[in-house]
């Protein structure tokens, strides 16, 4: 598979936010929203196997060679793990991968864009899925196969930069019942792009709609841009 970058930060998003994670971005996306701020993805990467991505992780993670657990794997410092991208349900070599990941005891969560069909991952891997709104330029592109494949264990993520973005999440979710399939469904503000690139949506605006509409979601802040600056990479 090519990988762009294997790095140890904090969860920036999503309900596990703050806490010490491994991230794996893998190269490549077929999306190209207007927002996005991982380009440097779109292209490049290290070809590695699932071997040498898993050895990195185990490095990062703390685990020490030899020193096995009663489960037969060895301990880490940091058992949690982000499959990202890019877009890394485009490479196929993500199924064995996360599966290595699970069975040596790892805690494993993808972040998606809804594209792809989230059905053929591992038991046991937490999907983060998008939907893209309108403002993103990539609407209509979630697999609505993946609202019958979620469980109770993943999440759904909408990036908003307007109002027409926030009520076509509102709709979506209500309509699909969102907040009964997942274990919880995040309203997350674009941060402003580098330079003013495009505009960031206020937080304060969309707790302001969330809490007029009485919606059953949660507000999601990357707070990895907080810690570091925005255009920091591996972070």
């Amino acid at each position: 598979m090519f990988i762009t970058e294997i790095f140890k930060s904090i969860q920036g998003e999503g309900t596990r936010a703050g806490l010490p994670c491994i991230f794996v971005r893998l190269t490549g996306c077929n999306l190209r929203c207007t927002w996005c701020d991982t380009a440097y993805a779109f292209h490049g990467g290290k070809k590695m196997s699932v071997a040498e991505v898993a050895a990195c992780v185990d490095e990062l993670a703390g685990r020490i060679p030899g020193a096995a657990s009663e489960a037969g794997a060895p301990p880490a410092a940091v058992p949690l793990v982000e499959l990202t991208g890019g877009e890394p349900l485009l490479q196929e070599e993500i199924y064995p991968l996360a599966q290595h990941l699970l069975a040596s005891g790892y805690t494993v969560m993808i972040e998606t864009s809804g594209e792809r069909f989230i059905g053929k991952l591992p038991h046991g891997v937490i999907r983060i899925v998008d939907v893209k709104c309108p403002d993103s330029g990539e609407a209509d592109t979630f697999e609505m196969r993946n609202l019958e494949a979620l469980s109770q264990n993943d999440e759904i993520k909408f990036v908003l930069s307007t109002r027409r973005d926030y009520e076509f999440a509102r709709e979506f979710t209500l309509q699909h019942n969102l907040r009964e399939r997942v274990h919880q469904v995040l309203f997350s503000p674009v941060f402003e792009g580098p330079e003013g690139k495009w505009p960031g949506l206020e937080a304060r605006k969309l707790v302001e709609w969330m809490l007029e509409d009485s919606l059953p979601v949660r507000l999601g802040l990357q707070l990895h841009k907080f810690v570091w600056d925005p255009a920091t990479k591996g972070v």
